[in-house]
């Protein structure tokens, strides 16, 4: 029993669990990336099967383009009232159902008797008066509404602006509840802060006012559309259920509210006019989802063949119709999940396609019932489907292990896929199966890759611990002597380096991520072998930098002088390598910069063994001469040389072409420390032409420390001339920087002659 319960609530299942939770609890918050998960998966489907068009004679709509052409025609936008007036005239001449504006009508015309007579100066008062006693253009366009079923179209404001938009004219919204604690159903809907209306004197006459706004997800797509909205205590109809309704002559539209929230909007459920009980379902929040079919040309016919008698009549016929634009510069172009760039206007049109539909067997307008959902019971199968998958993977995994787990989970997202595909294609319902795919296969994932973790520890600490001694003789000792995998470090007497690459930011930037891995290995691998094949051990590699250490694990009496010919031999490998990759940059067409490192070597006292835990630890050094030579290292580019060295390795290999470069206190010592640039071999050394070099370098640094300015700077500059062959310039050029600021402010009878350094 206690074994069942050991392995029913293992560590891997109860991580299971708590990661469970946490994605149930991720799907009900919703946060953006599942919402856009969720709903681009949907929009494939729609790509995938997109509504059906109906055929053209069962075309209930029509769209009136203020397209190029009309604009080209007719002239630039906004159009005089007057033309409006002609072309709803036209529409109703041609017998259409209702005119429906996607356009708000909210200044004067600039062209009524009052905008003239101001536009005109040096008006004749007769003349003045008698434009003014003219109807205005308003007045014309209000006249014909009145005539006719026309819907004005009003827009939402998402910021408040210091206008009132008072009392609707004519309201065409009722509310039924459902239940008696149904509450009202401004309750579910946010408020318009500002509502841009028409004018007044085109509003009193319409037949019906719809807002045309339209709410496109953070992504910019049109995927939902209210179809009422709220502006203080009043309720707006869509403009496409509006048109509906005007076309229909239904006097009122019937927002129906039930407990959980808004269920649909009625076109008045209890009158005889078809189609009969009409309802278009909502989602709690009065919003629906059109089933868009692709952009469609054929439901367009351009303003100007309307204005010009041009169109053909059986277009606009008992037709809804829209009137909107196409025209780019008019800025109602928007996305669709099937279309990236469609006139808004089309949006309206398509909402009314999901509504209606002509039954030719019934010969009347039916309920088309196109409209996509998402109950709420789906909501909560959502819920299930992530729970069910979860629970399967935390209880198979570690049961089954992962090959036969994974053949679960291709079932499991198979079955929850194609229910949600069936459900789409033959029901019009959204079921959101890619988060509950997602989840289970990132818990199948975590399971396994913790079963893959606890099977491999064993052999990992192994191999991890010999992959961090890159020495082969390293290699060699440890398997001849297993003991040294314990934990546990002696003290020895060592020689560190610290090599690292000038200006290594400014060169990454000539790489991706991909180029500039394969470049430091480019360079660490001849870098390694230098130090490989004189018995240094490589500790680590920190990005462009390598830490390296001689004496250790095998001992090594001349470890100083292994170290030093090390650093001359990275060097000299520098030259062919830099040669290689300016070719490489040639090849690719992209700037060179070469590859130049400085390195620094300390010897000293160490301690070296396996540090860490019992799990994980590595071959590696600490101690102050590890610091030192770090420091060392960063040492080599104030004073423009390439390597820096100790005295404590200067004296363990006298042998070697040596310069004193300064006495200094590095940073993070208190004690100052005699430093060295390493120039040459023991070959280099011997040569006289050095010897004198060397001598005069030390001169310099004599008069120097004396505060003889004079006679060290004389000195300075014929060591210079003596060195050309070594690069180092910038060394004699910081001398003569100190000599001239000494000269200009003595340091004084105390000084000790110290440089303190402030970088590192």
């Amino acid at each position: 029993m206690k074994r069942f319960f050991k392995k029913a609530f293992s560590f891997d299942r109860l991580l299971g669990f708590v990661l469970l939770v946490g994605l149930i609890a991720l799907s009900r918050l919703d946060p953006y990336p599942v919402q856009f998960l969720r709903e681009k998966s949907f929009d494939i489907y729609q790509q995938i099967k997109p509504r059906q068009l109906p055929a053209p004679e069962d075309r209930l709509v029509t769209i009136i383009d203020i397209d190029e052409r009309s604009l080209k025609e007719v002239g630039q936008w906004p159009w005089s009232r007057k033309t409006l007036a002609q072309l709803v005239i036209n529409l109703h001449n041609l017998g259409i159902g209702s005119t429906a504006f996607d356009i708000v009508f909210a200044e004067p015309d600039r062209m009524n008797p009052l905008g003239v007579v101001n536009s005109l100066a040096g008006l004749d008062e007769d003349v003045r008066q008698k434009i003014l006693t003219l109807e205005s253009n308003d007045e014309l366009l209000a006249g014909i509404i009145a005539q006719t079923n026309v819907v004005l179209g009003q827009a939402g404001y998402w910021d408040q602006l210091p206008n009132e938009a008072g009392e609707p004219f004519n309201k065409s919204v009722a509310v039924r509840k459902l239940t008696s604690d149904a509450p009202e159903p401004t309750a579910f809907l946010n408020n318009i802060p500002t509502l841009i209306r028409n004018l007044p004197v085109l509003e009193k006459n319409a037949k019906g006012i719809g807002m045309f706004s339209l709410n496109p997800s953070l992504d910019g797509i049109i995927r939902e559309v209210p179809m009422v909205s709220k502006h203080g205590d009043n309720l707006y109809p869509a403009l496409s259920v509006e048109a509906i309704r005007v076309g229909f002559q239904v006097p009122t539209l019937m927002a129906e509210v039930s407990p959980s929230g808004i269920v649909g909007i009625g076109v008045a459920p209890k009158s005889k006019v078809k189609p009969k009980g009409l309802k278009i379902p909502t989602d709690e929040f009065g919003m629906v989802r059109p089933y868009f079919a692709p952009h469609d040309m054929s439901l367009y016919v351009s303003a100007a063949d309307v204005l010009n008698g041009t169109v053909d009549p059986s277009k606009i016929a008992g037709k809804i119709g829209f009137v909107g634009t196409s025209a780019v510069g008019l800025l109602d172009i928007r996305s669709t999940p099937i279309d990236s760039l469609i006139p808004g206007v089309e949006v309206h049109a398509q909402i009314v396609e999901n509504a209606l539909a002509i039954d030719r067997a019934q010969g009347a307008v039916v309920a088309a019932e196109q409209f996509l959902s998402r109950p709420l019971q789906i909501k909560g199968l959502e819920i299930v489907l992530v729970t069910l998958g979860g629970l399967l993977m935390i209880v198979l995994v570690p049961m089954l292990g992962a090959s036969r787990s994974l053949m679960v989970f291709v079932l499991l997202a198979g079955g929850a896929a194609g229910s949600s595909w069936y459900m789409f294609s033959e029901n019009r319902v959204l079921l959101d199966a890619t988060f509950a795919v997602v989840s289970t296969f990132l818990l199948y994932s975590t399971l396994t890759y913790l079963n893959f973790s606890r099977e491999e520890a064993a052999k990992r600490q192994t191999r991890e611990a010999f992959s961090k001694y890159l020495s082969p003789d390293m290699v060699n000792v440890v398997a001849e002597n297993p003991d040294q995998l314990k934990l546990g470090g002696q003290k020895r007497d060592m020689t560190l380096l610290f090599c690292d690459v000038r200006g290594f930011t400014t060169i990454s930037e000539q790489f991706d991520a991909e180029g500039l891995t394969k470049l430091i290995n480019k360079l660490l691998t001849p870098l390694t072998n230098v130090i490989l094949a004189r018995k240094g051990t490589v500790d680590k590699y920190m990005g462009d930098c390598i830490m390296a250490f001689w004496n250790a694990p095998l001992d090594d009496a001349e470890h100083a002088k292994h170290a030093c010919l090390s650093a001359l031999a990275m060097l000299e490998e520098m030259a062919p390598l830099n040669d290689r990759l300016e070719q490489e940059a040639k090849e690719e067409g992209r700037k060179h910069i070469p590859l130049k490192v400085g390195v620094g070597l300390n010897s000293g006292e160490c301690v070296v063994g396996n540090m860490g835990s019992d799990q994980r630890f590595d071959y590696s050094v600490l101690g102050d001469t590890v610091n030192l030579a770090s420091r060392l290292e960063g040492q080599s580019k104030p004073y423009g040389v390439r390597i820096v060295i100790g005295e404590t390795t200067a004296k363990a290999a006298p042998g070697m072409a040596v310069i004193e470069l300064d006495l200094i206190k590095v940073k993070g010592k208190t004690q100052a420390v005699r430093i060295f640039s390493l120039l040459g071999d023991e070959t280099e050394a011997a040569k006289p032409e050095f010897q004198v070099f060397k001598a005069k370098v030390d001169e310099m640094l004599r008069l120097y420390r004396a505060q003889d300015w004079a006679g060290a700077k004389a000195a300075n500059d014929q060591a210079r001339e003596m060195g050309k062959i070594y690069d180092i310039d910038h060394f004699f050029d910081l001398y003569d920087e100190r000599i001239d600021e000494y000269q200009a402010n003595p340091p004084g009878a105390e000084w000790d002659g110290v440089f303190t350094a402030t970088s590192k």
